[in-house]
């Protein structure tokens, strides 16, 4: 009887977890319906946002969440496994555990201390020693110098992808620093035996080992990154238009639209497009799951192809 009735609690909570992801998604399409029915697919390509003109379009706020949080996979994942490498692998024993427990003492950081940092701190020194200097290195390139344009005020698409890459490192770091851990040390053994640099074991032995927790741990962080509010919303620069393709304009981003506009939006077409962008939003995160789910089974398909 004990086993039946963990049982049945078990598969209770499953369904329960299965049960609210599709409560979630019926009360989003519910009240995004009237801007569905409206504009249809043409809000994912219109880049007007006017609620006075009630014209919406949330081109701008899916361009900046995506590339904010395109930026920060760009500079997290490389620091990330070099952390995890570093404390797994190459640190001595007397730095590992206070290294680790201060990478993971950034993970409780709340998000607006991020955020009050990088709009007070980081802004500026990015404005003075990175924006300035690029602009007048590139300001007569083609090409090259529209992605360094833009007023120096240290706020926009690049500010919001650094302060998101800071905070997603923690989780993916400590991750990837779980699984290198719990490689055989008999298989890493083996191959420092034979000869193999360091290197060669983590990309021959570790890395195919662990890849599923890897890949599991760059996921929680981009999931990290695309929900993330108070930081983006210090230094993004909450602007609605995109004017150029400069990584320092300011822009929008989902997350940051809602928390700004919700509480101010009427009910009508206006509350009805930001439950639209939460819904875009809930698409961007199953896409991105489905898709590390496809990159998994092509590479075990790929091991049992080798085999």
């Amino acid at each position: 009887m004990a086993d039946r009735i963990f049982g049945w609690v078990a598969k209770g909570a499953a369904l329960l977890t299965l049960g609210l992801l599709l409560a979630i998604l019926a009360s989003l399409t519910v009240s995004a319906w009237p801007a569905i029915s409206k504009y249809g697919l043409s809000f994912l390509v219109n880049s007007t946002w006017d609620p006075v003109q009630e014209e919406f379009g949330g081109l701008v706020m899916i361009y900046g969440t995506v590339f904010t949080s395109f930026i920060a996979l760009l500079i997290a994942v490389p620091v990330s496994f070099g952390i995890a490498l570093f404390l797994t692998e190459l640190s001595p024993a007397w730095l590992k555990r206070p290294l680790g427990t201060a990478v993971e003492l950034l993970a409780a950081v709340p998000s607006i201390v991020y955020g009050m940092w990088g709009l007070l701190v980081f802004g500026p020194v990015l404005a003075t020693y990175v924006q300035q200097p690029l602009q007048s290195l590139f300001a007569d390139v083609p090409y090259l110098g529209a992605f360094v344009s833009g007023p120096p005020v240290g706020i926009g698409i690049l500010s919001a992808g650094i302060i998101l890459a800071i905070m997603i490192i923690p989780f993916i770091s400590a991750v990837m620093r779980d699984v290198f851990e719990v490689t055989p040390p008999l298989l890493k053994e083996s191959a420092y035996g034979l000869g193999a640099t360091t290197w060669e074991v983590v990309s021959k032995v570790v890395l195919p080992y662990t890849k599923t927790g890897v890949i599991g741990g760059i996921m929680l962080g981009l999931g990290r990154a695309i929900g993330e509010t108070m930081a983006v919303t210090f230094v993004i620069g909450n602007f609605n238009q995109l004017d150029s393709v400069s990584l320092f304009q300011a822009a929008n981003s989902i997350t940051s639209a809602l928390a700004n506009e919700f509480a101010e939006a009427g009910e009508g077409l206006h509350q009805a497009s930001l439950m639209y962008l939460g819904l875009v939003l809930f698409f961007i995160t199953f896409v991105i799951l489905s898709l590390s789910k496809v990159l998994l089974l092509q590479l075990r398909k790929g091991e049992g192809e080798k085999t």
